[in-house]
């Protein structure tokens, strides 16, 4: 029998998508989420795209009882692709002890997991984050990483380092952290897509909202930024494009095409794209107005950041594909549907 893949987190907005693109090219998958901020309907979407449903364990893996039970129980695994962290960067200055009991706990569980029952390969969801508000841009892999900004950023940089050390410790093990910069957008089928619990955190699902009607007004933190129109500027990458981003990194993996146990790559289009530049996109795309206000900054935000990208271009083989406009409108299809 074929070694499944462990995606954890794997009803999320990324895990989902990258589920798809695993069973597309052929992976077993099974799902570990604890449904805290996502829904187990999403595996119904997951079908409905790839044609099958995956093996699905309600398990929260930051905590330790649970996570020995689950491996144990599961013990065809040959790779793990570790999504199950909370995100969101407002949220995280507010609740930071949250944030590092959840994100790092539950990746110290996996990799206890990883020595103990011989599953030798981790892809780790990273995040642009670790670079901080880098001196230069664009960034690439040689950046130095700044202290965090916000708290979810330090946890995905202690998190690379807890990889690093124990991967250095343990050669058996190898690991792949992929840093991306900000994911966006839905399947095309519109069977899957961000789907945030409450309030969102993050920018489209909150715009979306706001042109079909749940909230009154999009807020646009900060007009004095030192760039071209005054908003923060990211590098916004099509989150179909990053889930094939994840099975790449598998293969090489799998394939034992590394020349280092320990890699990671910068995962993004590598152009950095303004928050009211993404307001004008979506009118462009969709042909829909976004009510929008801007308010002060807010606490933990850096000012501008976007990819160098060649790196995951040559060593992976991987590019970002799909433009923002298609992105966009299918953010807004995705919306729609629901």
């Amino acid at each position: 029998m074929d070694k499944q893949i462990l995606v954890t987190g794997g009803t999320g907005y990324i895990g989902s998508h990258t589920v798809v693109e695993l069973q597309n090219n052929g992976y077993h998958v099974i799902i570990a989420d604890n449904l805290s901020n996502s829904k187990i309907e999403v595996l119904d979407g997951i079908e409905a795209i790839s044609g099958i449903k995956p093996l699905f364990e309600k398990v929260d893996l930051s905590v330790r009882e649970e996570s020995i039970a689950f491996f144990k129980k599961h013990t065809n695994i040959g790779a793990i692709i570790h999504f199950a962290a909370n995100k969101a960067v407002g949220e995280s200055v507010e609740k930071p002890l949250m944030y590092y009991r959840n994100n790092i706990n539950s990746l110290m569980n996996i990799l206890d997991a990883m020595k103990d029952h011989n599953i030798p390969n981790l892809v780790f969801s990273s995040s642009c984050t670790v670079y901080g508000q880098p001196d230069k841009l664009p960034v690439t892999e040689e950046t130095p990483r700044k202290p965090a900004e916000s708290p979810y950023g330090n946890t995905k940089m202690i998190s690379e380092d807890i990889i690093r050390d124990t991967i250095n410790a343990n050669p058996e093990l190898k690991g792949i952290a992929l840093r991306y910069f900000n994911p966006i957008g839905a399947h095309p089928t519109s069977k899957i897509g961000e789907l945030p619990l409450g309030v969102p955190n993050n920018l489209i699902p909150f715009l979306t909202q706001t042109v079909a009607g749940m909230r009154a007004e999009l807020s646009v933190f900060g007009s004095d930024y030192n760039t071209p129109d005054g908003s923060c500027i990211r590098d916004y990458i099509n989150v179909v494009d990053l889930a094939k981003a994840h099975v790449i990194s598998i293969e090489r993996l799998l394939r034992d095409k590394q020349l280092n146990n320990y890699e990671f790559f910068n995962v993004g289009t590598g152009e950095g794209v303004s928050v009211l530049e993404i307001i004008s996109s979506f009118e462009r795309a969709t042909g829909e107005k976004v009510p929008h206000k801007i308010i002060e900054r807010r606490a933990g935000d850096v000012e501008q950041i976007y990819a160098e990208t060649s790196n995951a271009n040559k060593v992976l083989g991987w590019k970002s594909e799909a433009t923002l406009d298609d992105t966009l409108l299918s953010a807004w299809n995705w919306q729609k549907s629901l």
